[in-house]
Parts: C-alpha cells; sequence; structure tokens
C-alpha cells in the first residue's frame, strides 16, 4: 500500500510547472487512486486477518482492558495467570477473525469517494487517506466486528467475568461504557489496529515516495508524466 502511495504523490510533485491536482483530478485520476487504495487496503486487512496477525505484532496486540490489567498481577497471584493469558489469546484470535470483514466495506468506501475526497487525499496530510477510511467505514466496521468477537471471547470464562464486573462498573461510573463488555474492548481495539497500519504504511511513504510499482496505476497515470 506505501509504495502505491508513494507513486502517487511522486506524480503531484512531477507535474510540469503550471499543473496543478486540478489537472489530474478527472475520472482516470479517480479510477487510478481508488485501485491504489483497494489494493493497499486488501494487504492490510489480508495481514491482520492472518494467525498472530494481531497477537504477533506489538504495535496492534490487544491487552487485557485497563480495569483488568490494574489486577493482573493479583489475578496471576492468585493463580489465574492461565485463564489471563487464555483471555489475551482470545481476544487477539477474535480480532484476527473479523479482520477480513473489513475488506468488503473499505472496498465500499473506496468505490464511493468523490472527486473531492480525492483530492484531500492526494494533497491532504500524512494520514488523510487512513482518516477517509475511518470517517467511512468505522460505524459499519464496528456492527460487522461486534457479533464475531462476542462469538469468540464467550467461551472464555475470565471473559465473563469480566463482563459482569465492568457491567456494575459501568453503570456507577467506575468504568467507561466503551469497555463495559469485553466484545466492545475488543472490536475498539481491532478496529484501532486496522486503521494504525494503514496509517503507518501511509505516513512512511509519504515522506519517502519510491516511485510506480502498479502497472495498472502505470496505465492510468502514464499519461500525465
Amino acid at each position: 500500500m506505501g509504495r502505491i502511495f508513494g507513486f502517487l504523490l511522486c506524480l503531484v510533485t512531477s507535474l510540469p510547472a503550471g499543473a496543478g491536482i486540478a489537472d489530474i483530478s478527472n475520472a482516470d485520476a479517480v479510477s487510478g487512486l481508488r485501485q491504489a487504495l483497494t489494493d493497499g487496503s486488501a494487504a492490510a486487512v489480508k495481514l491482520l486477518g492472518a494467525e498472530n496477525g494481531y497477537f504477533g505484532n506489538p504495535k496492534v496486540k490487544i491487552p487485557l482492558p485497563p480495569s483488568l490489567q490494574r489486577v493482573e498481577g493479583a489475578l496471576r497471584m492468585m493463580g489465574m495467570k492461565r485463564q489471563a493469558d487464555e483471555l489475551v489469546l482470545s481476544m487477539n484470535r477474535a480480532a484476527e477473525a473479523a479482520a477480513p470483514e473489513a475488506r468488503q466495506l473499505l472496498v465500499d468506501a473506496v468505490k464511493k469517494m468523490s472527486v473531492q475526497d480525492a483530492k484531500g487525499i492526494l494533497t491532504g496530510g500524512d494520514t488523510a487517506a487512513t482518516e477517509y477510511f475511518k470517517r467511512t467505514t468505522q460505524a459499519q466496521l464496528t456492527q460487522r466486528f461486534l457479533p464475531i468477537v462476542k462469538k469468540a471471547t464467550d467461551r472464555v470464562g475470565l471473559a465473563q467475568q469480566y463482563n459482569n464486573l465492568a457491567g456494575q462498573g459501568a453503570a456507577l461510573g467506575l468504568v467507561k461504557q466503551e469497555d463495559a463488555s469485553i466484545e466492545t474492548y475488543v472490536t475498539r481495539k481491532a478496529l484501532d489496529g486496522l486503521y494504525l497500519m494503514i496509517a503507518e504504511q501511509e505516513k512512511s511513504f509519504r515522506q519517502n515516495p519510491v516511485g510506480a510499482t502498479s502497472n495498472i496505476v502505470k496505465k492510468v497515470f502514464g499519461a500525465l508524466r
């Protein structure tokens, strides 16, 4: 994904004097950008949806919820180390199982991208594309991820205990509503990880464009060189 973003930025910076973003904001340019974003988001989803996509990556690995982290040491001293480890693994496996659900929604968001959206992505900040995806997919992805995550975490006894305690804590204002159940917590963290991975690639290659690698993007934008 990052190399595709880099190429698109090269196109903008290599236009002849007097050429502006408006000169590439035509149907072909938007089509090429859509293909680039589709390929890039699919790569991110594939990475996270693989075994250990979350659990094996420290940048996106989902830890115990904050309220459980505060008593994690006590849990382990009470002989609940296995249960705590099992819960962490199940949370991350749940995220990995849910990740493939993101692919189609990300593709749909790209298809709905307007010319103005394309301009904003090409000329925006380091995470303009990521912010576009977040703005257009987060609510739907939450709905898609939640039942998958719940099915996976329901099998873990400690998750059920957490839900009972956190639900009471939320009612008393002691636990954030977004952390009132394991499934809502994991869903939120899973989406945070997804957008983080997309953003990291985008930022890296916006700062260091490496040239064209995609034949379809070359074909669409070749005439603009």
